[in-house]
C-alpha cells in the first residue's frame, strides 16, 4: 500500500535531493555537445517495491570558471496520482578548477498539487550568503528576513554535494562536510567513506565497476527545528536504528567531470528505498537500463 512508503509533502523534496542529489535534462547547444564535462543522469526511485519518483540531474562544468547543476524530480505512477509533486532545484556559480565551488544563485521551485513555492538564494562572489527571496502560493515575491546565525558560512545543498563529487573524482575518499541553509534551518551535511565496492549492473541500474561507498548524515545546527525528527531527519533516524545510515555510491563516469551518484539506499521503518542510475549521457555515450527502456 502507498501508506507504507510514508512519503509526505515535507519529505519529498529532501528525499529527492539526497537520492539527492539527488537526484535528465538533455544537453543543450550544439557548441557544447562535444564536451564530456556535460553529464546527464536519470534516476528511478523505488520505495517498498513501488516506482515512486523519477529524478534527473544535469551537471555542466564546461563553461570556464563556472558550474551549473539542475536537479528535477517528480512522483510517478500510482503514487503520483495520490501525491502529485514535482520540483526543480538549480545551482550555478564559480569554479576555480581546484575543487572549490562558490554558489552565485540557488533556486528551488516545488509544486504540491496546485500550489507552487519558489525560493531564490543569492550569494556573493566569494560564496557568502547574501539574501533569500520567496514566492509563496498566491502571494507576491518578497525578500525574507534572515539571521546570520543560520546563514553565515553556509552553502546550498547541491553545491555541498558537488564538492564531495569532485573530491572523489580527484582520487580521494568520499568524505566532506558542509553547512547548508535551506530557507528556515541550518544543518551540517556530512559524507563519511565506507571504502570501495564492486557493483554489478541490473535491469534497473546501468553501472558496473568500482564505486566509492559513503554514508550521508544531516545534523541540525540552528533555525526552526522541531522537538521530534521530521522529514529527512525522521527517515535518517529510522535507518540509524536499523544499523545503516543513508548510503550513496559514487563513481566517475566521464574523464573530465566529477563523480556522480550511481546508487543510493535508504532503510526506513516501512521498507528500503533504492535509487538507481537508469540512464547516463555525455558527449561520448548514451546508456539506458533495460527496465527504463521498457517503460519509455
Amino acid at each position: 500500500m502507498v501508506s507504507k512508503v510514508n512519503i509526505r509533502k515535507g519529505n519529498i523534496p529532501t528525499f529527492c535531493f539526497l537520492t539527492a542529489f539527488l537526484l535528465s535534462l538533455l544537453p543543450g547547444g550544439q557548441a557544447q555537445a562535444a564536451d564530456d564535462r556535460l553529464q546527464d543522469m536519470v534516476y528511478e526511485v523505488y520505495a517498498g517495491g513501488i516506482h515512486a519518483v523519477q529524478a534527473t540531474l544535469h551537471m555542466d562544468l564546461a563553461q570556464k570558471d563556472r558550474y551549473a547543476l539542475m536537479l528535477t524530480a517528480k512522483t510517478r505512477g500510482f503514487l503520483g496520482s495520490l501525491v502529485p509533486w514535482h520540483g526543480s532545484f538549480e545551482s550555478n556559480g564559480w569554479n576555480d578548477g581546484k575543487g572549490h565551488f562558490h554558489p552565485e544563485l540557488h533556486k528551488s521551485v516545488a509544486t504540491w498539487r496546485d500550489e507552487t513555492d519558489i525560493k531564490e538564494y543569492f550569494y556573493t562572489r566569494a560564496g557568502g550568503f547574501q539574501e533569500l527571496w520567496k514566492t509563496d502560493p498566491g502571494e507576491e515575491r518578497k525578500k525574507e528576513d534572515t539571521s546570520p546565525e543560520v546563514t553565515d558560512g553556509t552553502t546550498d545543498a547541491l553545491t555541498a554535494a558537488l564538492l564531495v563529487f569532485d573530491h572523489v573524482a580527484r582520487g580521494n575518499p568520499c568524505e566532506g562536510e558542509s553547512e547548508v541553509f535551506d530557507g528556515k534551518r541550518r544543518f551540517r551535511q556530512t559524507f563519511k567513506s565506507e571504502g570501495e565496492e564492486e557493483l554489478q549492473p541490473s535491469e534497473y541500474n546501468i553501472f558496473k565497476g568500482k564505486a566509492e561507498k559513503c554514508t550521508v548524515e544531516v545534523t541540525p545546527v540552528a533555525g526552526e527545528w522541531g522537538k521530534k525528527p521530521r522529514g529527512w531527519l525522521s527517515i535518517q533516524e529510522q535507518g540509524r536504528e536499523r544499523g545503516t545510515m543513508p548510503t550513496v555510491w559514487l563513481a566517475r563516469l566521464s574523464q573530465h567531470s566529477p563523480a556522480v551518484p550511481v546508487k543510493i539506499m535508504v532503510k526506513t521503518a516501512y521498507g528500503t528505498l533504492f535509487m538507481h542510475l537508469a540512464e547516463y549521457r555525455n558527449a561520448d555515450k548514451i546508456v539506458v537500463a533495460e527496465k527504463r527502456a521498457e517503460e519509455e
